[in-house]
Formats: structure tokens, C-alpha cells, sequence
């Protein structure tokens, strides 16, 4: 197994710079003049071009703040101080100011970097990020502990942007921070996206938001000099902000949100321009009590195509760093994405049933609901950084006679939980949740593998739990899900592509909860839930045929489950009768998931066979790619061989 130093000596290539190539940590950083900065920012920012060229990641928003990045490490005493960012699509300037240069070349790759800032990787990296909209609510805890260990003053900065001001606990961390005691700064990185464009009424606000930073300056000055003659107290203070806030927005004739919450504001300011920015961080330092301060970002600053193109250079591959040009593999030949299918096939759905509309969370484009968008835009509906809302949302409107399909990525769907149960699961509404990126998704890492939502969705009364092995398979679900009384019906499915060039076929209904037998046997009893039954058919043909070359005859069924719920009991009690070992293989945790409903159901109805389950540990999955993730976890073809071997040969 290589370590990082081997990894970084096989793959770094680092280009010389005047400046960058000093600072191996901000203190370096902070050692240079002001003047200094703007340069220190382009290099910065050519740096990340250099390495995302070759090395693809998250490109757009974090070209997007390089100015800010270098910034609030000139201006604050990191990582005594905290920067805590939101998402972390935007912190490839920050590892890379922060001793991380050298070994940026491995980042999002096997035993590398991490894809997203990580406190396991550095004390820089404050807390986890990977889900949108946690920052505020962290850093106000952040805060709060630092008064209660009395460890003087600790600047906490939370920087939010990326479209995450669409999500939900941002304001549940901004009403909390209005009312308790704190210093925290909340920097508004607003670019007017998060992947595709942001959506609905905060990104109108935000465009439309201003306060006089004179006024705001000659406020500050006001408050030292009356708390300095005792004429003002906290208490006193509280009040004439909240009247002054009022009187403000009567002239205005504007009402500013944040300053409603007793939150100060001050921008927008102009988040390219790295002096301006370490003044106003500089002038606002000091001040106590929650502060907002709201810049205005391009994402994929300095790149032109990422400028003009903001969704598709968000994450956008190999690219050539003098042209422009993406360079994209040859799919020729190939089957498509899983998304893909989704996507054409819930359109050529909609066009017949005039009930279905489309939902995603800000993922239109990554779930491809983009196709239906773009051919029925009053029926498909982009609700932000939203998955609670979108399946509530989701729920109102099948309560009224539409039938939702609600695509959101499984591991983001983790936060819509109460409402799955809530709102759409006890009332058995007819919903469709589609859930994109199940299983390992490779190089995004633990924040983003779609490793639970077999365990948590299984114990919900009222749900239809699938998974299809394959494209032909995904449709058929699909069309079944949309038939008339169906409930909620989940259909999962991997990142990637399947394995059906010739994916387009007449759709047909799927009896619920009905497995197929793929394969008959008589000495061992594989059963598998979605697109791992293709590894696991290989595998059965490469274990019979190794048994067969050392004279023996061994015979592998081969069962697809297709529902995790409700499972098929025809198939587990002919299974549980027929045959002394079973083995279940699944891509979600093997806690909870198909394996442990095989146990459940054999030891409620006294079978007694050897079950061996197969599927993701318990623990987190670190990044990597699929195919070198699932080498790891025992989840690949060579790993199923050894399994079925050993079964027939115990």
C-alpha cells in the first residue's frame, strides 16, 4: 500500500512561483506587505488551474475565493483562529496555503488528500465539510465553547456561499446566533450559484442587498466611544439596534434580513479585490457581537471558460489549461450513466402521465432531471440546497393529486429523513424517491458515499424499498413506481454507468416485491440487490469454472432481490429449505441492509443455513476510486470468487 510520501514523490511535478513557493503556512503568509497579496493571489489561483488541470476536482468555487482565502489567513491567527468553511467545494486555496502544497497532487486520490477540508488531515481544518449549510451553526458552537473554556479571544469565522444560503440550517444557525452571546463573523460568499444556478427568493434578495459602509464604520466608532463614557451597556445597546435597524429600513424602504436578527451587515463588497477585503476584515475584527459580511464572487475567477460556464466547470474533469477544452473519454460503444437513463425515461414517463412532475435539491444537472427541465419547465422544479423542503415540497404535492419523482443524491437525502417519515410515509402518499449516488461514489469520499440508506429506509412502514441491477431494470421500476396507488417508492442506483449499451426498451410493470431467479443451483445461494449482481454473475461463472478445473462440480444460484422491502418471501423460503449456505451481497452497510433481513427473516422461520453477508463495513469508506474502493471493502469480483469458494468448499 503506497503512503502519501510515496504518492507525492511518484506524481509531483510542482511549478516554481516567486511568492507561493515561500509560504508553506500562513504564518509565512502573513509575514509578507499587503502590496504583496494581489500577486500571491495569482499565483495561487494559476496554481489550482496547474493541478485541477491534470488532477480533476472541485474547479469553479474554489478559483471563485481565492481572494478571500488569502485573505482571512493574512488576517487572522489560524488555526488558533477558525475558519469554518461551508461545503468545502471552495478550500483547495486554503489546503494549499496551509502546509498541503506538496502533497496536493494527490488530493481525492487513494490515501491522499481529502476531498474536502478534513480536521483528521489538518488542524486548519476546523470541522467536517462536505454537506452544505452547516457552517453557522458550527462556528456558533465554536464560539460558545471558547467562552465557557475562557480562551480569550478566538476569532470564529463561518464562510457560507456556494448556494448553501438556500439550505434550511443556515437559518436555524442564524436565529440561534441572534440570541446568544457571540463574536462570530459570517462571511456571505455569494456568486449566484451552488452547482447549476441558485434559485428562489434569497438569491433575489442578495442581488438587491446594501448598506452604507460609511454609515456602518461611524456606527462602530459611535458604540466604542459611548461604551468607553458608561453611557451604553449591552442591554442598551441591543435596543437601539433593533430600533435603529427599524428607522434604517423606514428610509430605505428596505428591510435587511439579517440586521432584523440583530446580526450586523456590512458589504456587499467586492470579493475580488484582496486589499479591500484584509481592510474590511481588519476593520471588523474587533467587533463584538455576530456580524455578516457579503461579497460578491464569479465562480471560476481567472478561467475564462469556467466563468462563462460555471455549472459545467464545476467539477469538470481533465481539461487542457491553454485551450480550454475539456477532455472528455470516449463513450462510444459505452453504456450511458445511470442518471441518464433516469433522465430520459422519467421525460418519455411525464409526456404520458400528465400527474408526474420532477424535484431536486440544486442537482439538475448532476441528476439529470436537466432533460425534463428543459422540455417541461413548469413540471420541474429546482428547490435549492433543500432536500428536506424537497420532499415535503415533494409530499404537498402528491397530497393534491401530482405525482412526484424526487431525485436527490443518497447520502444528502440523510437530511430529509423526518420528513420521508413525516410527511410523506405516514400519510402512504404516491411519491417517487429516486436516489442518485448510491453506494461507493469514489473520490468525493465518506461525506458523499450512498452508504446507508438500504439500513435507514428498511425499518419505515409504508415504503417501497428497490434497487435495479441494471438500465432495462431502472426503467421498468420507474414505470411501476408512477402506476396508480403505489405509496412512496424509492429506486436507488449507482453513480456511473450501467451495462446495457442498448439500454431503450418497452417498459413493463414489475410485481412489487418480487425477486427473479437468475440462475439455478443446489450447493449455494447468492442473493444481491442492484447493480452488483452483475459482478456477482461473473463471479459465479468464474468460481464454477475454477471448481470445475480441480474436478469438482459445484452448482451457484443466483438470486436479484429487486426489493429490500418488501422483500420476497416465496424466494428466501425456498432459499431457507433448499440450501445450507447463503450468501448476500449488497453495496450499502451490512448492518441493517439485505443481509440482516436474510438473517431476520431465517431465524423467524426456523432455518438454520450458514449466512455470510457481504457489503460496506462499518466504518467510514475513505476516497479513492470505485473500482480501487470496492478492492478494499471485498466487494469486487476476485473478492466474490473467494467468498463463493470458501462457502462450497466449508
Amino acid at each position: 500500500m503506497l503512503n502519501l510520501h510515496q504518492l507525492i514523490i511518484g506524481m509531483n511535478n510542482k511549478k516554481a512561483y516567486g511568492l507561493l513557493q515561500q509560504i508553506k503556512f500562513p504564518e509565512d503568509l502573513r509575514r509578507l506587505p499587503i502590496e504583496k497579496l494581489p500577486e500571491v493571489c495569482r499565483e495561487l489561483r494559476q496554481d489550482i488551474i496547474d493541478e485541477l488541470a491534470d488532477n480533476p476536482g472541485h474547479f469553479a468555487s474554489s478559483l471563485g475565493v481565492v481572494e478571500l482565502t488569502v485573505a482571512l489567513h493574512y488576517v487572522y491567527n489560524t488555526p488558533y483562529d477558525r475558519i469554518v468553511w461551508d461545503v468545502g467545494h471552495q478550500a483547495y486555496g486554503h489546503k494549499i496555503l496551509t502546509g498541503r502544497r506538496e502533497a496536493f497532487c494527490t488530493n481525492r486520490k487513494l490515501h491522499g488528500l481529502c476531498p474536502f477540508p478534513s480536521p483528521a488531515e489538518s488542524e486548519y481544518d476546523t470541522f467536517t465539510c462536505g454537506h452544505a449549510s452547516n457552517s453557522i451553526s458550527a462556528a456558533l458552537g465554536m464560539a460558545v465553547a471558547a467562552k465557557a473554556k475562557n480562551e480569550g479571544q478566538r476569532n470564529i469565522i463561518a464562510v457560507i456561499g456556494d448556494g448553501s444560503m438556500s439550505g434550511g440550517l443556515a437559518y436555524e444557525g442564524l436565529n440561534n446566533a441572534s440570541s446568544t452571546p457571540n463574536d462570530i463573523l459570517i462571511i456571505l460568499n455569494d456568486n449566484n450559484m451552488s452547482i447549476d444556478h441558485s434559485v428562489g427568493g434569497m438569491k433575489q434578495y442578495l442581488h438587491q442587498l446594501h448598506t452604507s459602509w460609511t454609515y456602518n464604520r461611524l456606527r462602530f466608532l459611535a458604540s466604542q466611544r459611548l461604551f468607553t463614557w458608561g453611557w451604553l451597556n449591552e442591554e442598551r445597546r441591543k435596543k437601539i439596534l433593533r430600533f435603529n435597524n427599524s428607522l434604517k429600513s423606514l428610509i430605505n424602504n428596505q428591510q435587511n434580513v439579517f440586521e432584523g436578527m440583530n446580526i450586523r451587515y456590512f458589504g456587499p463588497g467586492n470579493g475580488h479585490d484582496v486589499i479591500e477585503l484584509v481592510h474590511t476584515l481588519q476593520s471588523i475584527k474587533g467587533m463584538k457581537g455576530p456580524k455578516l459580511f457579503h461579497i460578491h464572487t464569479t465562480k471560476g475567477k481567472g478561467f475564462e471558460p469556467a466563468e462563462k460556464a460555471a455549472t459545467i466547470w464545476h467539477a469538470p474533469g481533465k481539461f487542457d489549461k491553454e485551450t480550454g477544452q475539456r477532455i472528455k473519454d470516449d463513450v462510444t460503444g459505452k453504456p450511458p450513466l445511470f442518471q441518464d437513463v433516469f433522465g430520459h425515461t422519467l421525460l418519455e414517463l411525464a409526456r404520458k402521465n400528465e400527474k408526474i412532475v420532477g424535484v431536486t435539491p440544486a442537482m439538475p444537472t448532476g441528476c439529470s432531471l436537466n432533460i425534463m427541465m428543459n422540455a417541461m419547465p413548469q413540471r420541474a422544479f429546482d428547490v435549492g440546497i433543500a432536500e428536506g423542503h424537497a420532499v415535503t415540497f415533494s409530499g404537498g404535492m402528491a397530497k393534491d393529486g401530482l405525482l412526484p419523482f424526487c431525485n436527490i443524491y443518497s447520502s444528502f437525502a440523510q437530511r430529509a429523513y423526518d420528513n420521508l417519515i413525516h410527511d410523506v410515509a405516514i400519510q402512504r402518499l404516491n411519491m417517487v424517491l429516486c436516489l442518485d449516488r448510491a453506494g461507493l461514489v469514489g473520490e468525493d469520499g465518506p461525506t458523499h458515499h450512498g452508504a446507508f440508506d438500504l439500513a435507514y429506509l428498511r425499518p419505515i412502514p409504508h415504503l417501497t424499498v428497490s434497487s435495479p441491477m441494471d438500465e432495462h431494470e431502472l426503467r421498468h421500476l420507474m414505470y411501476t413506481a408512477q402506476l396508480p396507488n403505489r405509496g412512496p417508492f424509492v429506486i436507488r442506483y449507482p453513480r456511473g454507468r450501467g451495462v446495457k449499451v442498448n439500454w431503450e426498451c418497452p417498459m413493463q410493470e414489475i410485481p412489487v416485491g418480487k425477486g427473479r431467479r437468475l440462475k439455478e443451483g443446489q450447493d449455494l445461494a447468492v442473493l444481491s440487490i442492484g447493480p452488483l449482481g452483475n459482478d456477482v454473475q461473473e463471479a459465479i461463472r468464474t468460481a464454477e469454472q475454477k471448481a470445475s478445473a480441480q474436478g469438482r462440480s459445484f452448482r451457484i444460484a443466483h438470486y436479484d432481490m429487486r426489493f429490500l422491502k418488501p422483500i420476497d418471501e416465496d424466494i428466501l423460503h425456498e432459499v431457507g429449505r433448499s440450501f445450507r449456505h447463503i450468501i448476500t451481497v449488497e453495496d450499502g452497510v451490512i448492518q441493517g441492509g439485505l443481509g440482516s433481513t436474510v438473517l431476520e427473516f431465517m431465524a423467524d422461520h426456523n432455518y438454520h443455513p450458514q449466512v455470510k453477508r457481504l457489503g460496506l463495513p462499518d466504518r467510514f469508506v475513505e476516497h479513492g476510486s470505485v473500482a480501487e474502493l470496492r478492492r478494499i471493502v471485498g466487494l469486487d469480483r476476485d473478492a466474490f470468487v473467494a467468498a463463493f469458494l470458501t462457502a462450497l468448499n466449508s
